[in-house]
């Protein structure tokens, strides 16, 4: 338990710092120590669900509703869909996407030309969030592409990214609760996650400025590639052992 609530203290104050990213690192580092996807990715949603809340209060005046209700459209049948083959599915196979789906968010350049303005953007965000998320844990890293608008205040999409990130784990979790797993079931590794979530978003927003910008992405990025050779790595040495 303390190992996780470290973990989730650090991984808020990197996410806090860096606007997101911390969710990745979190569910990377749950699942190569060893824990098994089908609790850990039911954990990693009630964790950030609870940080996510606490961010989307602080800016709730902000927060676009209409972009918001159509992010939910297609997001919400997402996770009931894809949840139940997670539940089931053999944990190799979840860590090799998992290590692929970090390796991914190194050098995120490619997302932007994703990058969808309008009503369309947000329905795709909806739903890459949706199929994906109950899958790879956290989705932040590729759907933030397309809350990127010229148009929208830096308040803005601080804010209608963490309300529908928010709104995502909590389907994630009704998902998962719907085919036999509960994250209330583990209240004692939950509490002390959330809470040590909710302190490391407030030192990391502290601590913006003690790294300069390109170091601090360099250590990011290192930090990434690691976690993602190590899952890759065993999700693909499970598989041909098996």
């Amino acid at each position: 338990m303390a190992y996780l609530t470290v973990v989730a203290l650090l991984t808020a104050v990197l996410s806090g710092m860096a606007g997101l990213g911390g969710g990745a690192i979190l569910i990377a580092l749950m699942l190569t120590g060893g824990m098994a996807p089908a609790m850990a990715l039911p954990l990693h949603a009630g964790v950030q669900l609870g940080s996510n809340a606490s961010r989307s209060l602080v800016y709730l005046p902000h927060i676009r509703w209409r972009d918001l209700g159509l992010f939910l459209i297609t997001a919400v049948p997402g996770p009931f869909v894809v949840a139940p083959f997670v539940v089931d599915a053999n944990p190799d196979w979840i860590r090799l996407a998992l290590g692929i789906f970090v390796g991914m968010g190194i050098w995120p350049s490619w997302a932007v030309r994703l990058r969808m303005h309008g009503r369309g953007g947000m329905l795709v965000a909806g739903a890459i969030a949706g199929l994906l998320g109950p899958l790879v844990g956290a989705t932040g890293i590729i759907v933030a592409p397309f809350f990127l608008r010229d148009h929208w205040r830096k308040e803005q999409v601080v804010a209608t990214m963490a309300a529908a990130q928010m709104c995502g784990h909590a389907l994630k979790i009704a998902a998962f609760s719907a085919n036999g797993y509960s994250v209330l079931a583990r209240l004692d590794l939950l509490v002390p996650m959330v809470i040590a979530a909710i302190v490391g978003a407030v030192i990391g927003r502290q601590l913006v400025g003690l790294f300069s910008e390109t170091r601090f992405r360099q250590l990011f990025r290192l930090i990434l590639l690691i976690l993602s050779v190590k899952l890759a790595w065993d999700g693909a040495s499970g598989l041909l052992a098996g």
